[in-house]
């Protein structure tokens, strides 16, 4: 397995949920009906698969690696950029999610603030994907060993199939494509 390949192929997954989520707030903008309670699916699923299942082989994984081995210019692009992306993302996650409460306990304002913080995270995650994609990426596969590679491939290896056997794949792409049939 290669982890490289297989968090690119994540992105697409990632991508496919933006897409859903910005289709709920021009529903939003439109006047139009939307279940509120479908935003907080579409958290669980930032939460769970972009962000703990994602982003946590990239914390825990490469970004580790690379600091460690790749030294000063790693730990620059690592620390500055997509680590303060994340925790960005987490934030605008827990401010929908609030935003959804007060929306759902009758406080038709905060549905501004419900598509301020949905469309500002698919936002930031187009641009996040396009630098690890484009860059971090490339940065890692062409600076780290083949030692080091070999056994990120390893370790994530080991974490899909760990994930596998909770079928957290399977329940985020049946999600995925739930939500597109239903609003895309």
């Amino acid at each position: 397995m290669d982890c490289i390949d297989l968090m690119v192929d994540e992105h697409k997954n990632i991508k496919r949920m933006l897409k859903v989520i910005r289709a709920y707030c021009y529903k939003i903008l439109k006047g139009e009906e939307v279940r509120y309670e479908d935003f907080f699916t579409m958290i669980d699923f930032v939460r769970n698969y972009a962000d703990a299942h994602h982003h946590g082989k990239e914390e825990k994984l490469l970004f580790d690696r690379m600091e460690k081995e790749m030294g000063p210019a790693a730990q620059k692009l690592v620390r500055h950029g997509m680590l303060v992306e994340h925790d960005l993302g987490r934030l605008h996650m827990q401010e929908l999610e609030a935003a959804v409460k007060r929306v759902m306990e009758g406080d038709d304002e905060s549905r501004l603030d419900i598509i301020a913080n949905a469309v500002s995270y698919t936002h930031l995650l187009y641009r996040h994907i396009e630098k690890e994609d484009g860059v971090v990426y490339t940065f890692a596969r062409n600076n780290l060993v083949k030692e080091t590679m070999d056994k990120l491939n390893y370790e994530c290896e080991k974490a899909e199939n760990k994930a596998q056997e909770q079928h957290l794949q399977e329940k985020y792409l049946k999600m995925i494509e739930e939500f597109e049939q239903k609003i895309l």
